[in-house]
């Protein structure tokens, strides 16, 4: 029988929870990495054994996790994320320029069809990728270098960029979401970036309707149709029918349009899920019925079966949940 796997990266290590296609009973493994931060873990499509984690530490600093295995056993792999050439400056909060610098890897991306491409997004915004299976990382500087980069400025969290979806339709094709800078498009494999946000307004902002500086909170989409995005950003969730070349709000009766996770249904891409203030980490399965699941900052994992019909905590008493991914298994 299809399976489950639930990664859960929390404040003080990292949990792998799994389940058979019924997802009633839970075996719950960890805490790996116990004592650090756990940003982001993220499986392979191509190989559900190999899985990627970002841990970090205010002592230790950053470092990349690989399991070949499934989560059973890791191996730290490489961890230099070296800005290419002359990194420059970024805006501050105050307006004043900034040097950019290397903190943290708050998302890792692997590829579609290659288990050792993987993608990491990190603060201060910038993208990399790695084909050696984390060995050596490589930024892909055509996006801090597309011009607007001196005008991003940190969110109330940081910089970082931490959403990244490739296209399963268009090999060449990636987007990217960065707080608080916003959404952008490549059509080359990362090579070139344009800006994604005509249609955004932001009012906390001097000019509302500005190209850049909207606090992007993260961007989905459903793989049979991945020109339509689905947006969660710092008031308003938005929507894109033309791989973000234009954006219309769609918050409809939400009881708030403030929230971190937004994502699409397996089977249905136009149903779409969002959690309103209360959590930032959220996933789908590929089951029949499409199971549901997020994680709170009470480090609570909650699980939905029924496509969100019903809800029950997969686990209680975690640390604060970070990040909140789910393997297929068949």
């Amino acid at each position: 029988m299809s399976g489950v796997r639930v990664l859960v990266g929390t404040r003080k290590g990292a949990f792998i929870l799994t389940s058979d296609g019924k997802r009633e009973r839970w075996d719950v493994s960890g805490p790996h990495f116990a004592g650090w931060e756990m940003y982001h873990l993220k499986g392979s499509p191509a190989d559900p054994n190999r899985i990627y984690a970002s841990q970090c530490s205010g002592w230790f600093g950053q470092q990349i996790q690989r399991s070949d295995d499934g989560g059973k056993t890791w191996n730290p792999v490489g961890n230099q994320f070296a800005y290419d050439g002359v990194p420059g400056t970024h805006q501050w909060y105050d307006g004043t320029p900034h040097p950019w610098e290397f903190k943290r890897v708050w998302h890792l991306e692997p590829a579609l069809t290659d288990p050792d491409t993987v993608y990491a997004g990190i603060e201060d915004a910038a993208l990399f990728r790695s084909t050696d299976a984390g060995a050596t990382w490589h930024e892909l500087s055509g996006l801090r270098g597309h011009g607007s980069g001196s005008k991003w400025t940190p969110g109330a969290g940081g910089m970082g960029l931490h959403t990244i979806l490739l296209d399963p339709k268009n090999p060449k094709r990636i987007f990217i979401a960065i707080s608080a800078a916003g959404v952008f498009r490549s059509d080359d494999s990362g090579a070139t970036w344009k800006v994604a946000t005509k249609g955004l307004r932001s009012e906390f902002m001097p000019d509302p309707t500005a190209e850049v500086g909207h606090c992007v909170h993260r961007i989905a989409h459903h793989p049979s149709r991945p020109e339509v995005l689905f947006m969660q950003k710092h008031w308003d969730v938005m929507r894109s029918d033309d791989a973000g070349e234009s954006w219309r709000e769609v918050s409809g009766d939400l009881p708030t349009d403030f929230g971190f996770p937004i994502d699409v249904h397996a089977h249905e891409p136009e149903t779409v899920y969002v959690v309103p203030i209360k959590s930032d980490a959220m996933a789908v399965d590929t089951l029949d019925r499409c199971g549901v699941y997020f994680g709170t900052t009470g480090g609570q994992v909650y699980a939905s079966a029924d496509s969100g019909d019903s809800w029950s905590p997969i686990v209680r008493d975690l640390p604060a949940v970070l990040s909140v991914e789910v393997q297929t298994l068949r």
